[in-house]
């Protein structure tokens, strides 16, 4: 009797723990965790694992420090550079950039969780034919000398707005949806309600918004940056549903038929688990998932007035046509 009683004694203990554990995270008036709040999901965790890697998932708390470290030595190597032609290709320097000096709290070796090697799949056959045809045309308008700008390493038009990059426009980035980290401008405001959420992204000053009433997605001939998002609780977490993406966003490879599952978990008072499974079978040969750390942040969050689409793309362009003048100069000489 008196050890059915322990048990009993035990099993009432552990649920008023995990009843403690629930109650520390705050709730709106209709019984969710509230996940309002400006977050920050800044890190230094990179997207894929470093194949040395291998199978390893998570780093020791001494191999975390160490790679931090690290990282710190390659950022403080460009203060070397100030003041040189270098310094002034960066465009960027230290100060600019913002992309947090630490690990996510978990010590993952990579965002990517799922294949379990920590690499994004790859690309099906007809996809990577797809990307190749686009990048040979934009190659093949660049045969003549002093053709656009270089970005990202590569050489690309610049006839006209169009043929700039996305971001370069002001008109997406790869870190909405979904949101991951990345250089700078890392930070979320949320905003809830029983039947809407709103996610204010700082980079490029995307907002999204999310229906939680049970409505079903427009119509798929509709298409948007940050696609026609959806959302539902299961339990605690609140599980947002995206389709309706633009072909152009391309997230890492994806293409229009992107179905993006997000699901956000409020684990304490400060901290909330985020992770998102891109489900493309046109674009990948299997669904991905990623896992990123969002933490309380202090705001305001303040609207990032995105320069180059407002300002810089007319010297991006007086750029690109005073280096066609040069090179038809060099080429009459």
């Amino acid at each position: 009797m008196i050890a059915r009683w322990k048990s009993v004694l035990i099993v009432l203990a552990a649920t008023a723990v995990s009843a403690a554990a629930q109650n520390k995270v705050p709730r709106g008036a209709d019984g969710h965790p509230d996940l309002s709040g400006i977050w920050t999901n800044a890190s230094i965790t990179p997207f894929e694992r470093p194949r040395e890697l291998g199978s390893k998932e998570i780093y020791s708390e001494q191999e975390a420090a160490a790679y931090e470290r690290g990282h710190q030595r390659d950022v403080d190597k460009r203060d070397d550079i100030k003041g040189t032609n270098a310094d002034v290709t960066l465009a960027y320097n230290n100060a600019w950039w913002d992309p947090g000096t630490k690990l996510f709290k978990t010590r993952r070796t990579s965002v990517v969780i799922d294949p379990v090697d920590g690499r994004i799949p790859p690309l099906t056959e007809e996809r990577r034919r797809q990307l190749q045809v686009i990048a040979d045309a934009r190659r093949k308008r660049c045969e003549q000398p002093g053709c656009g700008l270089e970005n990202n390493g590569q050489l690309g038009p610049a006839d006209g707005p169009e043929d700039r990059p996305l971001m370069e426009r002001c008109l997406w980035f790869n870190n909405v949806a979904p949101m991951i980290s990345t250089a700078y401008n890392n930070n979320y405001e949320i905003v809830q309600t029983p039947d809407f959420i709103g996610i204010d992204v700082e980079m490029v000053h995307q907002m999204r918004r999310i229906t939680v009433d049970g409505s079903p997605h427009i119509a798929g001939n509709a298409r948007f940056w940050a696609g026609d998002s959806r959302g539902r609780w299961e339990g605690d977490t609140l599980v947002i549903d995206t389709t309706n993406f633009r072909a152009e966003t391309a997230f890492r490879g994806a293409d229009e038929n992107l179905h993006l599952i997000e699901r956000l978990t409020r684990i304490d008072p400060g901290t909330i688990r985020y992770q998102f499974t891109v489900d493309d079978p046109t674009a990948f040969t299997k669904p991905w998932t990623g896992e990123v750390i969002f933490v309380k942040s202090e705001g305001p969050l303040y609207e990032y007035a995105c320069h180059e689409g407002n300002e810089g793309m007319s010297g991006i362009l007086a750029g690109a046509r005073a280096e066609e003048k040069r090179a038809m100069a060099r080429s009459r000489e």
